[in-house]
This record gives structure tokens, sequence and C-alpha cells, in this order.
């Protein structure tokens, strides 16, 4: 009985001790290893959005210094890579109205990017050049109680924009 045991013992340790070869989503680096910093510069804004272009590069900076080894620097000149991009189109649309005052009560803003990571000659990394992202609010019936979510709405999709293009660079999809 005891060889039995052990033989059990020792099946279940190696079986614990193996792996299937799968690994966690978002942990691949696929960037040459020569990339130690990357600047983020000010998106480039084409549209008439105030201040998206701004927020969606905060929001990849933070994002990048939270999930990645790489150090952040402001001046392209000084780092191994740039990750430059332009808000090419910004459009919002009702989707809701209310039936009592024919105001919109729901809105559906999508925006449309271009995003390239550069390294220091110039060598394309990464590029996307219709990066669209969608992003919902309501606007409230009543104008006493009335908040702007729009900025909110911007904040919550340019953190989905920096989620989305940080996994994108790291497993150079």
């Amino acid at each position: 009985m005891s060889g039995n045991r052990w033989a059990s013992v020792l099946t279940l340790s190696l079986l614990c001790c193996t792996s299937c070869g799968y690994h966690l989503a978002g942990k691949a680096d696929l960037l040459p290893k020569s990339i130690h910093t990357i600047a983020i510069p000010a998106f480039a804004n084409v549209t008439t959005r105030y201040q998206l272009a701004d927020r969606l590069s905060a929001a990849l900076t933070r994002e990048f210094i939270s999930r990645t080894r790489y150090q952040i620097v402001a001046d392209p000149a000084k780092a191994d890579a740039t990750l430059n991009g332009t808000v090419v189109s910004y459009v919002s649309y009702p989707t809701v109205i209310d039936q009592a005052t024919s105001r919109a009560t729901g809105v559906q803003a999508i925006v449309v990017l271009q995003v390239t990571l550069r390294d220091r000659a110039g060598a394309v990394l990464y590029q996307r050049p219709n990066l669209e992202f969608r992003e919902r609010y309501e606007i409230s019936v009543d104008p006493r109680a009335y908040f702007e979510e729009s900025e909110v709405a911007m904040e919550r999709l340019s953190r989905d924009v920096a989620r989305t293009v940080v996994s994108s660079v790291l497993e150079n999809f």
C-alpha cells in the first residue's frame, strides 16, 4: 500500500509541475530589447473636440507606467521609441430621445485615431491607421439636475484607448 501511495504522490506532483503552455493575456512583450524609454507627446487633433488629444496622451502615459517596464520620458530625442497619435475624427449623435421634450437623453460618441510607435531610427514598431472607439453617455432631461456627462465619457474612452493600445503594442497585434 505504501508503494501505491508513493506513486500517487509522485504522479500528483508531476501533474502540478507541468503546464499546458498557456499564458496570461497582456503579459507578452514583443518590442525589441533595445527599447527602454518611450516618449508620448501630445496627440494631434484635427477635430473640434476640446482636450481629447491631451486626455489620450495622459491616459497612455499612465497605462504604460502602470503596466510595463518602460520609462516614459517627455523628450522624444531622449527616447528609444516615440508613440505618436492623431485624433482623426470625433462624431457624436443622439441614440435616445425624450418623447416629452424632444431632447436627446442618450448619446453615442465615436472617435477614430491614428497611432504609430517608431524606434529612434524611424522604423515602425506598431501602427494602426484607423483605431475606432465608441462610448455612450446620458444627458439629464431636467435642466436643474444637468451634469455634463460627455467629459466623463471622454475620460472613460481615453482609458479604454490606453488599455487597448498598450496591450496591442506589447503583444504586437
